[in-house]
């Protein structure tokens, strides 16, 4: 027990170093990728904090697993590196029994990883897009679609033909202007950039390169004029754009955004509708070939088919047999369109296994690559886990695109990566304890 708790120990320290370097690096991409968002937009810090904070659920996930194969590296070659492996094989404790300890630890993440993916990860991943929702809402380019009218400016109509998601520049601009009582004002611009005024009460358009048509209100025919500019500034109310939180009860939930007990319902609760509409047009087929054998019945003992009620009664059964017709050509686009659907689930599903499980795969390779390399620094065990580690995110990130289109099954698109590594770590193992028993031998 002295062993396994020095073991353990040996641990602690790369773990938390390792979870909270990962982090780190996760917390500075989010923020590097969205500080154009984040930053000059009128939002208070705290509002900031709470989207960086709620985005930590994610990192989390991802950084568990990557610090237990850092950790397990780092602890088992510093220990091999002072030839304390060795000497506890000396004593009769093969590589496996090492490697026990460690397990069962591991084992305990995943357990907390998966209540963390089931409990955590999905409330996180949804207040994360109402408040990401509600934070689009101060940056004009967002609400901008170009080739159509924007009305949801004060007193102005805006029409853009080109616009840049990453900066607040617009190209092919028209305003039209209806904010004075007395001049009816039509602005176009070669281009311009949309932004905010120091204290955010102001909206701020710089034109470049454009023209502006006046046109009084009152005298339409005579009182016009235009004018030319190479830089014109349009100052708007910006109190539309003003920061605003959203009632969360308001947005749908995604699939990233549940339990995998709430997917489940969802994917019993489409299944179920499935097989009532395979059902429901088995009974519409039977019914329309019982009414045309009756009416065939009827019109074979009255030799009326001239009448016009007979004709009405054909006429209504040709009907329901060409919308049935449709109904049965459109089946296979319909399921094709629910299995894809299901599977999208099952993909988030297995997902939320898949990957606390690797905490357990990567102690299975960790330690015996620690043992054979003797090196406990964190350069070599780092660079070891992000090759490793980038192996199993290619593995996640094409199943889960092969899932998605169908081509294979979920449950092995999200495993297949812990298949792999944990038959390597496995072998390395195996490759270990030959050698111990060979050793033990020769002794």
């Amino acid at each position: 027990m002295l062993i396994y708790r020095y073991i353990l120990k040996a641990h602690i320290a790369p773990f938390f170093i390792s979870f909270f370097l990962v982090v780190f690096v996760f917390t500075f991409q989010f923020i590097y990728k969205y500080i154009d968002i984040l930053v000059g937009k009128g939002l208070s810090w705290w509002v900031i904090t709470q989207l960086i904070s709620l985005n930590l659920a994610w990192m989390v996930t991802l950084a568990v697993p990557m610090a237990v194969l850092v950790s397990t590296i780092m602890a088992f070659g510093m220990l091999s590196s002072n030839n304390e492996t060795v000497v506890m094989m000396s004593s009769g404790i093969s590589p496996l029994k090492l490697i026990i300890p460690v397990i069962l630890v591991s084992s305990l993440l995943c357990y907390g990883l998966i209540f963390f993916n089931n409990k955590v990860l999905p409330e996180a991943n949804y207040r994360t897009k109402v408040l990401f929702t509600d934070i689009q809402r101060t940056r004009p380019v967002f609400i901008i679609e170009p080739g159509r009218f924007t009305e949801d400016i004060n007193g102005y109509s805006l029409l853009v033909n080109k616009t840049y998601p990453n900066s607040n520049k617009i190209e092919g601009i028209f305003i039209i202007d209806n904010s004075s009582p007395v001049f009816f004002n039509t602005v176009t611009a070669d281009s311009g950039t949309i932004n905010f005024s120091s204290d955010n009460s102001k909206m701020i358009i710089d034109l470049y390169n454009g023209q502006i048509h006046q046109m009084s209100r009152k005298n339409y025919s005579g009182d016009y004029r235009k004018i030319d500019f190479s830089y014109h500034i349009v100052s708007v109310d910006a109190g539309g754009f003003k920061f605003t939180r959203s009632d969360e009860s308001a947005f749908s939930r995604g699939d990233r955004e549940l339990s995998a007990d709430s997917m489940r319902k969802i994917i019993s609760a489409i299944r179920k509708t499935e097989e009532d509409d395979i059902r429901n047009t088995i009974l519409l087929a039977q019914q329309l070939a019982v009414d045309f054998h009756k009416l065939f019945y009827e019109l074979s003992n009255t030799d009326s088919l001239s009448t016009e009620k007979d004709t009405i009664q054909i006429q209504a059964l040709v009907n329901r047999f060409k919308s049935l017709k449709n109904k049965i050509y459109s089946l296979p686009a319909f399921q094709q369109s629910t299995h894809r659907q299901i599977n999208m689930y099952l993909v988030e599903i297995y997902k939320k296994y898949s990957i606390p499980f690797a905490c357990i795969v990567f102690v299975l390779i960790g330690a015996p690559l620690g043992i054979i390399t003797k090196r406990g620094g964190f350069g070599l065990a780092s660079g070891i886990s992000f090759g490793f580690f980038l192996l199993y995110w290619i593995c996640l990130i094409g199943g889960e695109k092969l899932a998605d289109r169908e081509i294979i099954n979920p449950l092995l698109s999200m495993w297949s990566a812990n298949v792999i590594l944990g038959f390597i770590g496995l072998y390395l193992i195996f490759r270990n304890n030959i050698n111990f028993a060979i050793h033990k031998l020769k002794k």
